[in-house]
């Protein structure tokens, strides 16, 4: 999964995959061929071509290891060895990864982001045909920071058959990992590199109450790690996950002040997950701060009502409790509004306190 990917659009038909060297020494049994094949490098029994994964053309979605090879499902083989195309970032990674499998494709199609629009017309018309199409990427589940997307759009545009063979994923490895919450989450995936984009992106980031999920290259972790601290305050709580399923997987968790000093003691290696604690909710509305934000409203000509009804909206409590407050800091009479506490709903509760039909 990178951000930075790059060839032409090419297909390569019936591939020998000479190149079947072990990738990065992530595979856990030295050239054992992986579960669902057979040594000769064809699908075990009872995972024929004629039992298929599914019926008749498809785009069907296959996540890959991310680093363990160990974690390449029977399924996802199975899907690899009855594709009519298998799509991939890079020949050669995935030559590597279908030698390992024991798996020899029909033909390799390269679907990158310079050449997923291109390739996308040929592989609708390909599962159009009644083909199967089978789409990887270097790691993890394609679409997700990885091309997929626009080729699942044309799919689904085209009313064609898409289907998925899940598995690993980095971001949400590195989300449960992290120790934060899981319930609410967001994934923001790479940041813009540069510029005011980079800076609304932070700003958004530093503002968000749910748990974000980032991706970083080892050369500019410093760098985003130190636009975080001061988007978000040294205080805030971060993870730092690095080399996930591997040998030498590492998460690292601290505050971002703490991991501006860690990354100047390290030299950062692999690609990073980097997880950030979501913001605090703000402390509620003092009655003090309400009746200031209700005099801005009225001296910028709102009625008594209105900017009571303003205020509650942005401050997230109750309309009443901000009429009442309006109408005291009036002395009791509120202009143009006396009376209008009529059109206030008695049952108006939003704080939840249980006194809206007690009210009077």
């Amino acid at each position: 999964m990178s951000d930075d990917m790059d060839g032409p659009a090419r297909e390569v038909p019936n591939p020998d995959t000479p190149d079947v060297d072990v990738p990065d020494a992530n595979v856990s049994a030295a050239g054992v061929p992986a579960a669902g094949v057979s040594a000769a490098g064809v699908p075990a029994a009872g995972v024929s071509r004629a039992g298929r994964v599914g019926v008749g053309g498809a785009l069907v979605l296959v996540a890959t290891p991310i680093g363990n090879m160990g974690d390449l499902a029977p399924r996802a083989i199975r899907a690899l060895a009855e594709a009519d195309v298998v799509a991939c970032e890079d020949t050669r990674r995935t030559g590597r990864l279908l030698a390992t499998a024991g798996v020899t494709a029909r033909r390799l199609m390269v679907v990158n982001d310079h050449t997923e629009a291109e390739a996308s017309v040929r592989l609708v018309e390909a599962v159009g045909r009644g083909e199967r199409v089978a789409l990887v990427t270097d790691a993890g589940m394609p679409g997700i920071a990885d091309p997929g997307e626009r080729l699942v759009a044309a799919m689904v545009d085209a009313g064609l058959n898409v289907e998925i063979v899940p598995g690993p994923s980095s971001p949400l490895a590195g989300l449960v990992l992290s120790g934060f919450s899981t319930a609410r989450f967001v994934m923001e995936g790479f940041l813009p590199r540069r510029g005011t984009d980079r800076i609304r992106r932070l700003e958004t980031v530093a503002a968000e109450g749910r748990t974000v999920v980032l991706l970083e290259a080892p050369h500019r972790l410093v760098r985003t790690v130190t636009d975080l601290a001061g988007a978000c305050g040294g205080d805030r709580r971060v993870a730092l996950c690095r080399e996930l399923t591997k040998m030498h997987e590492q998460v690292w968790r601290g505050t971002l002040a703490e991991a501006m000093v860690h990354c100047d003691e390290m030299t950062p290696r692999g690609e990073y997950v980097v997880v950030v604690q979501g913001a605090a909710p703000p402390p509620p509305a003092t009655d003090s701060e309400l009746r200031q934000a209700v005099r801005s409203a009225l001296a910028a000509g709102l009625s008594t009502r209105d900017a009571a009804d303003e205020v509650a909206a942005a401050a997230g409590v109750s309309r009443r409790r901000v009429y009442e407050l309006a109408v005291g800091d009036a002395g009791g009479g509120a202009g143009d509004d006396a009376g209008a506490d009529d059109d206030v709903d008695a049952d108006d509760d939003d704080d939840g306190d249980g006194a809206g039909d007690d009210d009077g």
